[in-house]
């Protein structure tokens, strides 16, 4: 939301080549952005009665705890990827992460006897450098962080499988089951770290300079750089967020199964990436809202929620999910070209 308020501009005054602006510029900006959230609040109502009514035992507090939980594991790392997102990159890999940091934390508690702290540290220290160092590629060698992210992805598949044989690892500690299962103050836990991590974005990306200059680099990188912004810095520092988030994410879900499993996470990555966009991101970059991105979370979860509980075929959900990340894309290409139309407007009537 930060950089649509550059989409009206006015003429600056004479000997000033900079543009600035407008105050009526930036509240439409806002007004958009608040009826976008808005529209999203009221299709999620919509959909909340519509499953109360249908759905058999939706609206019971052991259902809604469960879908405020699973929520959570997605919702943790989405709120990163409105940032990398809003930079003009894309992260797929964090699916395929989780798999690898719940297989790599199993291995080191029941295979090499760490203590369970310190293997939570160690995985989420190294999911952190390796998404900075994925960061780094994208940015030094100007790789596509499509491709960086892709090759991750298929390298962390492999990994998780290759350290466990296959085999998920059992981890017996009721103190490290209560991360992913217990409750406090009625709350899932998952859910608290979740609304967290909410609160954390929601100030980086509206009240720091870093936020603003993710927005800067998704809106025109080779402008933020000749403004002085370390745009290198910026993405390694995006990509490396995403992978501290992945690492936990993993380890929450670990803890509510109870096993390092190499196989959880899979189709993580378009839940994420869906939630993000529908939550009023832009592809292309420059634009991306957390209140936004948590609407989208709850949308998605609770749409999938509903499927279960109506009986949906597992494979017509597969089918359902693909349909809404393409709808979901095609909106984010509506979205960006009636922005460029609206600057070129400006631009020629200025």
């Amino acid at each position: 939301m930060s950089t649509a308020l550059s989409d009206v501009t006015s003429p600056a005054p004479a000997g000033d080549g900079r543009r600035r602006p407008t105050t009526a510029g930036a509240w439409t900006a806002i007004s958009r952005s608040t009826a976008e959230h808005v529209g999203l609040l009221g299709g999620l109502t919509v959909l909340f009665v519509l499953l109360t009514l249908w759905a058999p035992n939706f609206l019971t507090q052991s259902n809604l705890l469960d879908v405020a939980r699973q929520l959570s594991f997605t919702g943790i790392i989405a709120f990163g990827m409105t940032l990398v997102i809003a930079s003009g990159e894309i992260d797929i890999s964090v699916g395929s992460a989780i798999a690898f940091n719940s297989a790599l934390f199993g291995v080191l508690v029941v295979e090499r006897s760490w203590p369970l702290w310190l293997a939570a540290l160690a995985v989420c220290a190294l999911g952190t450098l390796v998404g900075a160092g994925a960061g780094l590629v994208r940015a030094v060698l100007n790789v596509p962080s499509f491709i960086v992210t892709l090759a991750l992805f298929s390298a962390f598949s492999g990994l998780a499988l290759l350290i466990t044989d296959s085999v998920p690892l059992p981890i017996t500690s009721e103190d490290f089951a209560r991360w992913g299962n217990g409750l406090l103050l009625g709350i899932p836990i998952p859910a608290l770290v979740f609304i967290v991590v909410f609160a954390v974005f929601f100030v980086i990306a509206k009240r720091t300079t870093f936020g603003r200059s993710v927005y800067a680099v998704g809106g025109n990188p080779e402008a933020a750089r000749l403004s002085g912004i370390p745009v290198t810095r910026v993405r390694a520092t995006l990509f490396a967020t995403t992978g501290l988030l992945a690492a936990l994410s993993g380890l929450l879900q670990t803890a509510q199964l109870g096993a390092g499993n190499p196989t959880i996470g899979t189709g993580v990555e378009f839940a994420v990436i869906t939630a993000v966009i529908i939550g009023g991101a832009d592809l292309y970059g420059g634009r991306g809202s957390m209140v936004g991105t948590l609407l989208g979370v709850v949308f998605i979860a609770v749409l999938n929620n509903g499927m279960v509980l109506l009986g949906v075929n597992s494979y017509a959900q597969n089918v359902a999910n693909g349909a809404i990340v393409l709808v979901t894309v095609l909106i984010s290409t509506l979205r960006s070209s009636g922005r460029r139309s609206r600057r070129a407007k400006t631009a020629t009537a200025s």
